[in-house]
């Protein structure tokens, strides 16, 4: 189908690129925040058995997993305040404007770091735009079964808020566990910052982390729909995914 957004342009949603991670219960699947893979097995029980391949009628499976440790996932600013707010509510809009951008994180202080000038040099010329998508280098495939515990990811300096509040960026996906530092003593700066908690809390406002984007999408402009599990949790799951503009 081909839909048209005004001031935006023509997009084929026939064509979707996803750029979200599966999620499995073995090794294969990503890890971080030092949980274990996740648990998909049959429900079993009074003679019960919830998979076809054992003699059960039905495959019938329980899921334990840790929507921020175990694949992509989107989150509002729940996951920082006293009182626990849900993705589900904070999320009422499902399609954006987005811009994806490739960067190689500088070194700094022995840290892998995406800065501002980084940003800036790549969002040249973009007064606003509503969804912002990193993709950090080297972009392996092995990115999509890494386990990320005690390896430092890079992530973003908090000077890049001000860059974002400048084009308003609303919803921040980026291709790391987190865009705050790994170990930082329990501060998040920056998701602090990118929500305004606690002076002026930002509801709808959202941050995706682990999405792996192909190496054969290209940087620039696309339509970003941003779709949750209805948990009502502080994250969830999510499939975001990109449509590519018709020129």
């Amino acid at each position: 189908m081909i839909i048209e957004i005004e001031n935006f342009g023509k997009f084929d949603t026939s064509k979707p690129l996803s750029i979200a991670l599966p999620l499995t219960n073995d090794n294969q699947n990503p890890r971080a925040w030092y949980v274990e893979a996740p648990i998909i097995e049959p429900v079993k029980g009074d003679g019960f058995v919830g998979t076809v391949a054992q003699g059960g009628s039905v495959n019938f499976r329980n899921i334990s997993f840790n929507p921020h440790g175990h694949g992509t996932h989107t989150e509002c600013l729940g996951h920082i305040t006293n009182e626990v707010y849900s993705v589900n509510q904070s999320l009422k809009e499902y399609f954006f404007n987005a811009v994806l951008v490739t960067i190689k994180p500088a070194e700094l202080d022995g840290d892998l770091v995406i800065t501002k000038a980084l940003l800036e040099e790549k969002l040249k010329g973009i007064a606003s735009i509503e969804a912002l998508i990193i993709r950090t280098i080297p972009n392996e495939e092995e990115k999509k079964h890494r386990n990320y515990s005690a390896s430092n990811p890079p992530y973003l300096h908090i000077d890049c808020i001000d860059l974002f509040n400048k084009i308003d960026v609303q919803h921040l996906l980026i291709d790391t566990p987190s865009v705050d530092r790994e170990e930082d003593g329990g501060v998040l700066a920056f998701h602090h910052a990118f929500w305004k908690v606690p002076e002026n809390p930002q509801f709808h406002k959202t941050i995706t982390e682990l999405v792996f984007v192909e190496n054969e999408i290209q940087d620039g402009n696309y339509l970003l729909e941003l779709q949750i599990a209805a948990f009502e949790n502080d994250a969830s799951p999510s499939r975001p995914t990109l449509y590519k503009p018709i020129k």
